[in-house]
């Protein structure tokens, strides 16, 4: 849902498109080439990683364990986020990442990212596409991983290719997604973030970024 103000609401976190209610995106038909450059999430939008998010946040949980400390909740980014406070950031983050690398080399790519590999940077009358790259919730190392596993690199600049760990802070705060469109040459509103998840329309709403569903994409 939107606030009074028209501003999507952050509090369903990664709620996908059926669960997130009214989201801004663009209009379709989708089409690319008006863009300067395309932003992708990864996890659910190019590829599925192969992890167990609770499994997952069991780890974090005995990285607290291990040190004594009594966790201030069982929800894995909220654990990560206060993991500066707790003086644990590097081991949560090692704990975090053991699993996505993994996870990213037993990914599985989706129909979009296949889309994309098929399509390279040529959209549907011919005209070539704009520059494309990633802004991800998953460490940087796991983007790469799955970059590599699924044939991913010949499409995606790799100076493009921001996760959670490259930039100070991580989606939704808008600064890894104006990382990434930097990196591509282009300016937040002349570009184009494609995602699965509210967490995803919140760091393009915060960062001045159009935003648009992966599903409308596969089906433009």
């Amino acid at each position: 849902m939107t606030d009074d103000d028209g501003r999507v609401d952050e509090t369903e976190g990664d709620a996908p498109k059926s669960a997130a209610g009214a989201v801004p995106s663009v209009d379709r038909p989708i089409d690319l080439a008006a863009y300067d450059a395309v932003v992708y999430d990864l996890d659910g939008t190019l590829v599925e990683l192969a992890v167990d998010w609770g499994a997952v946040a069991e780890s974090v949980l005995d990285v607290y364990a291990e040190r004594a400390m009594i966790p201030p909740t069982d929800e894995l980014w909220g654990l990560l986020e206060a993991a500066d406070e707790y003086g644990v950031r590097d081991p949560v983050e090692e704990a975090i990442a053991a699993h996505e690398r993994a996870g990213a080399r037993d990914s599985v790519l989706l129909p979009l990212g296949r889309r994309l590999i098929e399509g390279g940077e040529a959209v549907e009358d011919g005209r070539r596409g704009p520059p494309t790259g990633v802004c991800s919730l998953n460490c940087e190392d796991a983007c790469r991983v799955a970059v590599e596993t699924h044939g991913l690199g010949d499409v995606l600049d790799p100076d493009a290719i921001v996760g959670r760990d490259t930039v100070d802070t991580h989606k939704p705060e808008p600064e890894s997604l104006l990382a990434a469109v930097d990196r591509l040459g282009a300016e937040p509103a002349r570009a184009l973030f494609v995602g699965d998840s509210r967490r995803d329309a919140v760091t393009s709403e915060r960062a001045g970024v159009p935003f648009a569903w992966a599903t409308d994409l596969i089906d433009r």
